[in-house]
């Protein structure tokens, strides 16, 4: 395990690696840095404590995982996740990346199409298990304002939200709906299963693998959410090396979080596994986050006409149950008649209720049977909030946000999306595209 630091520690010597960090964190000093924090971890389980820009050179001296803030000073920071999951065998990207990203080839095409459509140009980075795509919004903006009105509803926690914590949520809402085209455009071209969020899924050719449109961080509150920056060390394998095996360690090597280009994945995944051809990458890419405020307006403006925003409209037409109410309303949820799983994710929910895949068989059950969708997620909040010996689970995190997240995605996905993919499919076939995803280069 010192092996990986110290190899870290000799990359980050690079001046172009530094250069390039800097650019992500917004700035070309620390000090000028517009993220909020960063945090700096090794190859023990992350804490994710926050850490001032300013601490960067001397985190990079010792050679940790390095992330930044979602939240920003100046911008709204937009960011998708996709990436490779096997529940059964944890190593399986680490040793075999090439697989691994020929398995979502279908779904960064169509990725790329979406933002190709709408005019967003986006920073894309390559992970040890998949794709990110990072790009900005003005805050001074009117597509910033828009996402404010459209979020207020979503942010709301039983405090006054923060117009940058409104403008978040309603970026979580079009996310989803980005994350809903994916899955129209990508899904009959998998191998494997495409799901929102990591759902676990029946075994195929290596055990339980899905590929995970990860939009995870939009259930949370803005300022817990970190990204990792563009040429940090990727330290996951031995974070989570009782899952990974200890025997499988030592067969992975070091992983580089390093961009590419719209058509440069291959060569991206090669400097992923070599430190010493990721220092010559970061020569040639710049990892300045693209501004896409007026991109991101037209992927606003597709999702306010779609049955998306409509049932977001009716999901957000209720509130929870107050919760001095609780002892007389969610308490008295009859269990006797749901099915075992539901029922013990209900009784017992730490930690079965965690697990995306337990949300989606509740809200599957109690929907048809005359649940509104808000209700179910209030539900969930009202054993979120109770004493199941939760430890530190909710210290930085919102048990309503989070239940509302969860329930909304999963009891979204009976509303059809197809139409608006298929028009963004049409449009790239025909031609009629006039915008186009340019590698990031300088």
């Amino acid at each position: 395990m010192q092996d990986i630091r110290q190899t870290l520690r000799a990359f980050y010597k690079s001046p172009a690696v530094r250069t390039r960090m800097l650019e992500f964190l917004g700035g070309k000093t620390p000090s000028t840095a517009t993220c909020d924090y960063i945090t700096a971890d090794g190859v023990e389980w992350p804490v994710r404590e926050p850490r001032t820009p300013d601490e960067l050179f001397h985190s990079l001296e010792e050679g940790l995982d390095i992330c930044r803030s979602l939240s920003d000073r100046e911008s709204l920071i937009a960011h998708l996740d996709i990436e490779y999951v096997n529940f059964d065998f944890a190593a399986e990207a680490y040793l075999d990346p090439k697989r691994t990203f020929e398995l979502q080839e279908p779904v960064a095409r169509a990725i790329h199409r979406i933002l190709e459509h709408c005019g967003i140009q986006a920073l894309h980075v390559l992970s040890g298990r998949g794709h990110h795509y990072v790009w900005r919004i003005r805050r001074d903006s009117p597509v910033f304002s828009e996402l404010c009105d459209l979020g207020s509803k979503a942010a709301s926690d039983g405090n006054a939200p923060s117009r940058i914590e409104k403008a978040f949520a309603g970026l979580g809402l079009v996310m989803e709906f980005f994350g809903r085209l994916i899955l129209e455009m990508a899904r009959p071209h998998c191998r494997i299963p495409i799901e929102l969020t990591a759902v676990e899924v029946a075994p195929s050719q290596r055990g339980r693998e899905m590929i995970s449109i990860d939009l995870s961080e939009y259930g949370d509150p803005l300022p817990t959410r970190t990204v990792r920056v563009p040429f940090s060390g990727y330290l996951k394998p031995w974070q989570q090396s009782y899952a990974v095996g200890e025997d499988n360690i030592g067969k992975i090597g070091p992983i580089i979080f390093v961009p590419a280009g719209e058509n440069e994945t291959s060569g991206a995944v090669a400097a992923m596994r070599d430190p010493e051809r990721a220092a010559r990458w970061a020569e040639h890419f710049s990892t300045d986050i693209p501004d896409a405020t007026s991109g991101t307006g037209e992927l606003l403006r597709e999702y306010k006409s779609s049955n998306l925003r409509a049932f977001h409209d009716f999901f957000y037409s209720r509130q929870h149950d107050p919760v001095a109410s609780w002892p007389h309303t969610y308490d008295h949820t009859s269990l006797e008649t749901l099915p075992e799983g539901v029922r013990d994710a209900l009784l017992f929910p730490n930690d079965l209720l965690l697990r995306p895949t337990t949300i989606r068989a509740v809200t599957e059950i109690l929907v048809p049977r005359g649940w509104h969708p808000r209700h179910v997620a209030g539900l969930i909040r009202s054993k979120f909030e109770r004493d199941y010996g939760w430890g530190n689970q909710w210290k930085d995190y919102s048990p309503k946000m989070r239940a509302d997240f969860y329930v909304r995605i999963f009891s979204g996905l009976k509303t059809s999306v197809a139409d608006e993919a298929a028009s963004i499919t049409e449009a790239e076939l025909e031609g009629s595209n006039t915008h186009h995803f340019e590698r990031v280069l300088i």
